[in-house]
């Protein structure tokens, strides 16, 4: 039953196994994943975290024995859900830093090729006074 339960991670992961007996009759199956030689898969921090179900032998037993529908298989399916998203994510991320440096790269080839605009005129200021200024009068601005 634990080699059913587990084949969707086998599917993803090379896995190792840590079973300690406790004083009180408990056990304690700690499930560690890893990359498995040869994938192309890399996980994440989140997908390689180690599973660990405490309860009795007969406990585990009977959780394992549920395969999917159990907890375990619960948890399987969703850092397996996990694991698509974030490739996912990634490549998205990966499709979106393309698109933007190509766009960049285009605009930047846009820039240099249109002509630089031509400053407006400065028309030189005037030091004359205006037409109706008088000799004896200060300046108005109205």
């Amino acid at each position: 039953m634990l080699i059913t339960a587990l084949m969707p991670l086998l599917e993803r992961y090379a896995l190792g196994f840590d079973l300690i007996a406790g004083t009180d009759g408990s056990v304690t199956l700690t499930i560690i994943p890893r990359k498995a030689e040869g994938s192309a898969h890399s996980p994440e921090t989140a997908e390689i975290r180690p599973i660990s179900i405490t309860a009795s032998a007969v406990e585990i037993d009977a959780e394992l024995g549920r395969g999917m529908e159990g907890a375990l298989g619960q948890l399987i399916t969703a850092r397996k859900a996990l694991g698509d998203q974030i490739a996912e994510q990634k490549q998205a991320a990966e499709e979106a830093r393309t698109a933007a440096a190509l766009a960049a790269k285009a605009k930047s080839a846009a820039v240099t090729k249109s002509a630089a605009p031509a400053e407006p005129a400065k028309t030189p200021a005037s030091s004359a006074p205006p037409a109706a200024a008088k000799a004896d009068e200060p300046a108005s601005l109205w």
